[in-house]
């Protein structure tokens, strides 16, 4: 018999260099999609299966505030995630009477090597991107996953799907 298995959590995600639509190359744009939002499809379409043999479980799908809102010079990045927050509302709608619950989370500006990196090439660098936290500093990974992808996955949980859930120290507000 296999394994039980409960959750999955798709954590997917790359940086695009910062610069207006127009001027962003398609291969960019592809990576970053490809990576963000395909990347989630293929986990669900190949997880879900598993999920509705043993009768349900619970996904979540790392989306972003980019997922919820604009940035200026990241449309490849922002729209990948805008579009996970749309494949997690409807995957959930599709599996919902089947006891499978589909969420998102949105972190803000959580402090990675990928945010090491987009922050090279931000005017103002590390330095910028806290100032536009209004708690005044980054998230950590450990924030995220004990805040929201463990709660999310957890029994807790049990009435929430197709939500997008954002935990980013006010940057969205």
């Amino acid at each position: 018999m296999d394994a039980p298995f409960d959750a999955a959590f798709h954590n997917a995600g790359v940086e695009q260099p910062v610069k207006p639509a127009a001027d962003s190359a398609k291969d960019e744009w592809d990576r970053v999609v490809g990576v963000s939002l395909t990347g989630m499809f293929l986990c669900m379409k190949h997880q879900i299966p598993l999920m509705l043999r043993q009768g349900g479980g619970a996904i979540v799908n790392a989306s972003s505030g980019a997922g919820v809102k604009g940035f200026k010079g990241q449309s490849a990045y922002a729209a990948a995630k805008h579009g996970v927050i749309g494949l997690t509302c409807s995957t959930a709608l599709d599996y919902a009477a089947s006891g499978i619950r589909v969420n998102a989370v949105c972190p803000g500006i959580v402090d990675p090597e990928m945010i090491q990196r987009f922050a090279e090439s931000t005017p103002g660098g590390r330095d910028a991107l806290i100032a536009d936290e209004p708690i005044g500093r980054l998230g950590t990974p450990d924030e995220i996953a004990a805040v929201a992808v463990l709660w999310l996955c957890s029994d807790a949980a049990s009435f929430a799907t197709g939500h997008a859930l954002v935990v980013d120290g006010g940057q969205t507000v």
